[in-house]
């Protein structure tokens, strides 16, 4: 707390954003004069803040005070100190300080998304490995508009027109928002977001900005703020950005992809690679965990039924678990690198996944992979986007069929715990009843006047 204080006072902060992460990736909390801040050092919400749907609303009662004490007491959120960020788009020097969720007698609270990735990060310290990740945020930016029935559209860019056609790696298509990603750039500096490279996607106005490989648990904090940082620099110059997975028709989906490695803490060295250079049988053995488990626990890496929309056939998007070489029709692509790079690039994950659940998902695959000594399938060198790995192995195909095999499965239940498979499963089932009462625009224009 003393490196916390000492920063508050530095840098003359006068408001603390207390944060924690729900479910669906929502930051929820208080905001602190900087002295109650520091006179509390944290602050207390009621548990029920992590069993929130995205709408706002709560998980059937029966479930609810399952999970809950009956009284809907407080936890207690405590402040980290390495995951403090300045929030340089407010007038009033203001920070953002990420809080970790403890009961009252100092245990973790196992509801909480960040809480989910250090119990998995402590599953490689115990090996003492340390994942090393890089994500790739893909996301869209479109006109502003309050009619939630209208198409989304590309906004005008600085030569007054609207982007039109594909325009994948286009420098002069990306340079149209150059006001935008100038803000986006200096705030994310000033946050000290590790950001690399800016990409323009296929999609109309869809970018991709890649992290610097790193920390898991360091990035998914990076990924967490840098989805509200974008937002802000995209309202500052009238615009909005998305991260849905699947916001506009006919257009390429948004994907997390997640890159990533083990590195064996006492010799510094990668052990996805042998001495010789050579590709090692744990990589082989993550490889197939990420085939293996990854259908368990697909909600944690595609949340929404939107998500969903992102896999349909003939999309961009991989529909497989299938992995192979430089291989972008595959689930699973490992890039051309040196042998102490190699790595998995994981492209399943949607860009509206909880960063910390959709990492912790990703890296649990792999981890049960090498506990099991699995062996994966072969590598694909062709197109594979309509394979579904082994057959009885594939990707489930909606929301619905995701969760239940969730709600079932027993790695989940082993390694996450029974408390938080259930919660998650509710929120997102809730969530899903919220969906299915909405009369769509499709259903208007082809049902009401023909059946």
């Amino acid at each position: 707390m003393d490196k916390l204080i000492a920063f508050l006072k530095d840098n003359k902060i006068t408001e603390v954003e207390c944060v924690i992460s729900d479910m669906t990736g929502i930051a929820r909390g208080k905001i602190a004069p900087v002295d109650k801040f520091i006179d509390e050092k944290g602050m207390r919400l009621p548990e029920s803040v992590l069993l929130q749907t995205v709408t706002g609303d709560y998980i059937n009662d029966e479930i609810f005070y399952s999970l809950l004490d009956d009284a809907d007491i407080d936890f207690v959120c405590v402040p980290d100190d390495s995951a403090v960020f300045m929030l340089p788009w407010i007038v009033e020097a203001t920070a953002q300080v990420i809080h970790d969720c403890y009961d009252r007698m100092g245990n973790p609270i196992e509801l909480s998304p960040r809480n989910v990735l250090k119990k998995v990060l402590k599953l490689y310290e115990d090996k003492g490995w340390e994942p090393v990740i890089a994500p790739e945020m893909e996301f869209y930016l479109t006109k502003r508009s309050d009619d939630h029935d209208l198409p989304l559209k590309p906004p005008i860019g600085r030569s007054g027109r609207p982007e039109a056609g594909r325009q994948s790696f286009s420098i002069d298509a990306a340079n149209e928002y150059d006001p935008l990603f100038e803000d986006m750039y200096d705030w994310c500096e000033a946050q000290g977001l590790d950001i690399d490279t800016l990409i323009h996607e296929d999609g109309s106005a869809q970018m991709e900005i890649n992290f610097s490989h790193g920390n898991p648990l360091a990035l998914a904090d990076q990924v967490f703020v840098f989805k509200r940082t974008l937002r802000e620099a995209a309202l500052k110059h009238d615009v909005c950005a998305t991260f849905m997975a699947k916001p506009v028709t006919d257009e390429p989906g948004s994907a997390m992809h997640i890159h990533q490695s083990i590195v064996d803490k006492k010799t510094g060295k990668n052990i996805f690679t042998k001495e010789d250079g050579t590709q090692s049988q744990l990589f082989l053995n993550y490889i197939a965990g990420l085939q293996t488990y990854i259908p368990e626990l697909l909600p944690l890496m595609a949340p929404n039924a939107n998500s969903f929309r992102r896999f349909l056939p003939g999309t961009s998007a991989p529909v497989n678990l299938e992995w192979g070489i430089e291989n972008r029709t595959c689930g699973l692509r490992i890039p051309e690198s040196s042998p102490q790079n190699r790595r998995i690039e994981n492209r399943i994950p949607g860009a509206d996944a909880n960063c910390y659940l959709a990492i912790a998902a990703s890296l649990l695959c792999g981890f049960i992979g090498i506990e099991k000594n699995l062996r994966p399938s072969t590598p694909v060198s062709g197109r594979a986007n309509e394979s579904r790995t082994n057959n009885d192995n594939y990707l489930p195909v909606t929301l619905e069929e995701a969760l239940m095999a969730m709600q079932e499965s027993e790695a989940g239940i082993e390694y996450l715990g029974q408390s938080f498979i259930t919660a998650f499963v509710a929120v997102k089932q809730a969530e899903l009843e919220n969906f299915r009462r909405v009369v769509s625009s499709w259903e208007r224009e082809f049902l009401l006047l023909t059946v």
